[in-house]
């Protein structure tokens, strides 16, 4: 398990100006007591490596001590900005959880305009504090990565017989891999195939949401054919519908195609788990992933309170 070392811990009376090393501070639930980040919002401590520290230094030609890019914690041992949101810093005493990688740099940020360059906007993290307590200079915490669950359900009689191969499912773990590998997420995803069977559907996306899984897809059935029966199944499943993302898929690609207007896709919330129903078709998967996608963090975020708002 990768370990964070915490090399100084800084403090600041006001915002945008360089932090001053103290021998220690007391996290509470709204941050570090007496820092002008503490409060009840999602990036109470700020959290810069050594490691993008040193490569700063070497850009500059300068010696940056810690706290100069007003962070509250400097770190050594994990470079923190390839950490995730909801990714957790863990000892026996105090408990951080990772709410944003970067930020957008003050207007008028003293720091800027003392050394140039801050890279807090692209290599700085920020946290909120799940479980308080003292942290000082030579604290250690077990880096503790959250898993993405992801399930993806091909509804097709003919494909959960084997008369043909599915293609929609795979092409979904595919473009989602790719979309988490670069968020630096840690996932699973599983691929299941069932026959357009309201109760084994009912059944499946009920165990998903019970085993805790963060995002369900569903592929197929989503049409006005006899057996295109997933939305009908998921819809009253839902505790919350997101009816933007499907509407803007149907009104831009019904624009060159007036057969996409006709699917019935619908996404939305169950619980903590968000789910997406989606056509069968590969080049519909392309389409429909292409907007899912950059929204998908922000939603996790929204879910789990972690979010600006």
């Amino acid at each position: 398990m990768k370990k964070l070392e915490i090399i100084s811990v800084n403090i600041s009376e006001k915002k945008g100006i360089v932090k001053a090393p103290v021998e220690q501070t007391i996290l509470n639930k709204t941050g570090i007591q007496g820092d002008a980040h503490a409060g009840h919002w999602h990036r109470q401590v700020s959290l810069l490596s050594q490691e993008s520290i040193e490569k700063a230094e070497k850009q500059a030609n300068a010696k940056f001590p810690p706290g100069t890019f007003a962070e509250n914690l400097t770190t050594r041992g994990i470079e923190v900005h390839k950490t995730a949101p909801l990714d957790r810093f863990v000892n026996d005493e105090v408990e951080m959880e990772v709410t944003q990688i970067g930020k957008k740099c003050h207007t008028g940020c003293a720091i800027g305009k003392q050394i140039g360059n801050c890279i807090m906007p692209l290599e700085g993290i920020f946290c909120k504090v799940i479980k308080g307590g003292i942290v000082k200079a030579g604290s250690t915490f077990d880096f503790v990565p959250y898993i993405l669950k992801t399930k993806i359900i091909t509804l097709s009689d003919r494909a959960s017989k084997g008369v043909y191969k599915d293609l929609s499912g795979p092409k979904i773990k595919e473009l989602l891999e790719k979309q988490l590998q670069e968020k630096n997420r840690h996932f699973s995803i599983e691929n299941t195939i069932l026959p357009d069977h309201k109760e084994q559907l009912e059944k499946t996306i009920q165990k998903a949401v019970e085993e805790k899984t963060d995002v369900i897809f569903t592929t197929g059935g989503t049409g006005i054919g006899p057996h295109d029966i997933t939305p009908d199944v998921i819809k009253p499943m839902l505790d919350k519908e997101i009816t933007g993302i499907m509407e803007l898929i149907r009104v831009k690609y019904g624009m060159k195609n007036p057969n996409a207007i006709l699917s019935r896709s619908v996404a939305g919330v169950i619980g903590k788990t968000l789910v997406y129903v989606l056509p069968g078709s590969v080049k519909a998967i392309n389409e429909y992933m292409a907007e899912i996608l950059p929204t998908l963090e922000h939603s996790l975020r929204m879910l789990h309170g972690s979010d600006a708002h």
